[in-house]
């Protein structure tokens, strides 16, 4: 676990930050172990540690299934969701005052969760996805409440072109008085993929405004592909 928490301190978060400013994503390559990843699957069929699991055909939201983990959370997981939380705080801050936004992030994700639960948002919210052939993700937003972090995560725990094709990360930007913009992503085996949850601040000629941003999965063509959420506030349900 310490190997995780270098690779997080070690990260050019100065760079991840610019990222995130122009286009409302970033990743850090290799964050997680082979030996992570396959874990993290494994673990999947395991029903103790999950509160609830969602078929998400029966919602209309694809074609999978995932699982939201239980309190507490598996140790590798709860490292790395409070280790990247205070410079994802920093940048969520800066985006809400650029937008004149009251609100207003403290350091440490412990104290975010206090503020989520005093909301009645009490509920983890990680959870590990599954894609078999013909898998996929509507667009959505992850809210789960009316307190939520702007920002998210999500590691990649199989490898695209030899685990599964298909299945690409899909962000989408809608401009304000223009067509949306579509960005399509491939993260590797072990990757982090951070993005906005909801809208990012953009400049224009009289300050800035909100572009709101929606995310998904393209059609799976072959094989399984298995992904982790880490979702930063608690749910109602």
């Amino acid at each position: 676990m310490t190997d995780i928490i270098q690779k997080i301190n070690n990260t050019d978060w100065h760079a991840i930050t610019e990222a995130m400013h122009q286009n409302g994503y970033a990743i850090i390559p290799d964050l997680l172990s082979d030996e992570d990843c396959e874990m993290l699957k494994s673990n999947y069929h395991h029903s103790e540690s999950y509160r609830k699991t969602v078929v998400m055909a029966r919602h209309r939201f694809g074609l999978g299934e995932y699982k939201y983990f239980n309190y507490p959370l598996p140790e590798l997981i709860q490292i790395i969701r409070t280790g990247l939380y205070p410079h994802l705080a920093s940048i969520a801050n800066s985006w809400f005052k650029a937008l004149h936004m009251d609100t207003s992030f403290p350091s440490e994700h412990a104290e975010f969760l206090k503020q989520c639960h005093i909301h009645g948002q009490q509920k983890a919210t990680v959870l590990i996805l599954k894609y078999e052939k013909g898998g996929f993700n509507t667009l959505h937003q992850d809210l789960y409440g009316d307190l939520y972090f702007p920002i998210q995560v999500v590691a990649q725990l199989s490898e695209p072109e030899k685990d599964f094709t298909g299945g690409e990360f899909v962000l989408t930007q809608q401009v304000p008085r223009a067509q949306s913009k579509a960005i399509v992503l491939k993260p590797r085996k072990g990757d982090l993929l951070i993005f906005t949850t909801n809208f990012k601040p953009e400049k224009g000629t009289k300050g800035y405004y909100r572009i709101n941003m929606k995310h998904g999965v393209s059609e799976v063509k072959e094989g399984n592909r298995y992904a982790l959420g880490i979702i930063f506030h608690d749910a109602v349900s």
